[in-house]
């Protein structure tokens, strides 16, 4: 196979959207995402880290001294980014269960609550490199690990997560959409 540099990509630029576990995805790259998604806004400059691992048990036997047979029992797939726009959205994602108030015209209040319970969600990855684009669609997930969030003058106040996905109804744990030329169904 010859290397070809076109095939080179990049996350120039994208969006992590939520919505209501059960909400209608896009089944498309054209399709703008439909009502009861919405947008996370400005993440760090890292992006979003995807990680996909598989663990198998190796079944032994004596008259082998390698595995006679391998076999997989788990499967884990997870988005990891920072929020650094802090508003309803990220900072809801980020203390599940929580509720926000408004004291006045100008003060707002986030109850956390002592004990949350599951706060499963969809939730769509879109990146672009130029005119190549990609979205990624997890139909169950949720934020299962926080990072701390650090206060200071130089930085932003970062919100960050990682989201783990479930298995759904569906067979796919997720659905990746690219309209990439290098991608071919051969």
């Amino acid at each position: 196979m010859a290397l070809n540099a076109d095939n080179v990509r990049v996350g120039l630029n994208g969006n992590i959207y939520l919505a209501p576990k059960g909400t209608t995805a896009p089944v498309d790259l054209d399709t703008a995402w439909g009502a009861g998604w919405s947008d996370l806004g400005y993440l760090s400059e890292d992006g979003v880290s995807m990680e996909f691992s598989t663990d198998v048990t190796d079944i032994n036997a004596w008259q082998s001294l390698s595995p006679v047979r391998r076999v997989l029992t788990s499967l884990d797939m997870t988005l990891g980014f920072t929020a650094i726009e802090l508003k309803t959205a990220t900072v809801k994602l980020y203390f599940p269960g929580s509720t926000m108030t408004d004291v006045s015209g100008t003060v707002h209040k986030l109850d956390i609550p002592a004990a949350p319970g599951p706060d499963e969600r969809a939730i769509g990855l879109e990146w672009v490199d130029g005119s190549i684009k990609n979205r990624l669609i997890i139909p169950r997930g949720e934020v299962t690990e926080r990072g701390a969030i650090t206060i200071g003058r130089s930085d932003a106040v970062g919100l960050e997560m990682t989201i783990s996905a479930y298995a759904s109804s569906a067979p796919e744990i997720a659905t990746w959409l690219s309209n990439d030329p290098a991608w071919s169904a051969a």
